[in-house]
């Protein structure tokens, strides 16, 4: 009798979530959630942006709607009407809300965009999981966190994934596509095709630290900054070296300035925390230092190089 139910349960939940998206709920309307929003309703998606903030809501949909003015004159450059029409069309596909619960009750899939905190996550995906549809998809665009942790917080651990999208996300061609060892095939199919509707190339993820891309690339930064540290290198050497050596377009250095020196941190913090016999995860004195100094990078004028800030 159980596994009668069980087999049913299944087959209820293959056939409620094996369609495509039609509707789009991303939570978070900072930088990251703006990009995912875009490209979405570009891409013929309905899409609600939801965040507690009417500021933030406000100054999302204007940063949306700058970006798309950007892509219909590259799209369009010598056609106004064709421009207007691109602006009015996926501009109409897109709406703003700081009521999650009431989003979540009509849409496909929600993706979380939020901040780097396991416990917010969690309570937000509880909040909606009685709410939300059965056939809704949830999926969080987590850098560093896992999948499986943020999804125990709901009853929809084989509707849960995770959709790493890059920034800025209208130009990175990347989607990682993550799934947990509950997170059926239906589901993960779903999140592939979604992402795929949206332009992007999907590479599929084990739900392991910093999935593909960033399990590769934070060890990688933090080995350059460890070679800063002992005297091996000069920073501006270090990222030469890998550019004209390694046809990298940016140097490592360099580029924990770009992600954030406070973002570089978090994230190996917690790795380590978790695998402490991990020595790729080992923290790195010089930049907790930095950040400690308030030095984060591009963002605040200041890492390991110095900025112009506009």
């Amino acid at each position: 009798m159980a596994f009668a139910t069980g087999m049913i349960r299944r087959a209820f939940s293959m056939s409620t979530t094996n369609q495509a998206v039609k509707h789009v709920t991303v939570i978070g309307g900072g930088l990251m959630g703006a990009g995912i929003a875009q490209v979405a309703a570009q891409t013929g998606h309905n899409v609600t942006v939801v965040d507690v903030s009417e500021d933030v809501l406000k100054k999302s949909k204007d940063s949306i709607k700058k970006s798309l003015e950007r892509v219909a004159k590259k799209q369009n450059p010598e056609d106004e009407k064709a421009r207007a029409n691109f602006m009015t069309e996926t501009m109409s596909r897109l709406s703003m809300n700081t009521n999650v619960e009431d989003v979540a009750k009509s849409t496909d899939l929600v993706i979380e965009a939020i901040v780097e905190n396991l416990d917010i996550k969690k309570k937000l995906f509880s909040s909606i999981d009685s709410i939300a549809p059965e056939h809704t998809i949830f999926a969080s665009n987590t850098s560093s966190i896992p999948i499986k942790e943020i999804a125990s917080a709901t009853k929809r651990l084989d509707r849960f994934g995770g959709l790493h999208f890059f920034n800025p996300v209208p130009v990175m061609k990347l989607v990682e596509v993550i799934r947990t060892p509950e997170t059926s095939d239906t589901t993960f199919s779903t999140l592939a095709e979604f992402g795929k509707a949206m332009g992007k190339t999907t590479v599929e993820a084990k739900d392991t630290p910093g999935f593909i891309v960033n399990r590769l690339l934070v060890p990688y930064m933090m080995e350059a900054v460890r070679m800063l540290e002992r005297g091996d290198a000069s920073a501006k050497d270090i990222d030469t070296a890998m550019k004209l050596g390694a046809g990298y377009p940016m140097g490592p250095i360099q580029l924990s300035d770009y992600v954030g020196l406070d973002t570089c941190q978090f994230i190996v913090k917690g790795w380590h925390e978790k695998h402490p016999d991990n020595p790729l995860f080992n923290p790195c004195p010089l930049l907790d230092k930095l950040v400690s100094e308030g030095k984060l990078g591009m963002k605040s004028g200041e890492g390991f190089y110095k900025y112009n800030k506009l």
